[in-house]
């Protein structure tokens, strides 16, 4: 069984168990958090729309972090002109407990 979710502007397809980052929550790490936002849900058959409207997933918070730098470098010829910057994107990382569907 495996459900859609939508959290941050971004999709994630999850699944009883695993563990994801998604954008930064701002929860404290060992809370539960529940994800309202469900695209659709699959136990053999796909639902979506109406099907899933009162469907749910379960997630406990295991870690909150900053990924990888990110170099961003501007550069144009013959000006002499060059900038170089670093991004760290913040996250969450949280385990999928239980899909409500």
């Amino acid at each position: 069984m495996y459900a859609i979710i939508a959290t941050g502007g971004k999709q994630y397809k999850v699944a009883e168990g695993d563990v994801i980052k998604v954008e930064k929550l701002d929860v404290e790490t060992g809370s539960t958090v529940t994800f309202d936002q469900v695209i659709a849900v699959s136990d053999g058959t796909l639902k979506v729309g109406k099907d899933v409207e009162k469907s749910s997933v379960s997630a406990t918070v295991m870690d909150q972090g900053r990924g990888k730098k990110v170099i961003v470098y501007k550069y144009k010829r013959k000006t002499g002109y060059h900038k170089k910057n670093g991004h760290r994107q913040a996250y969450t990382q949280v385990k999928i407990d239980k899909i409500n569907a």
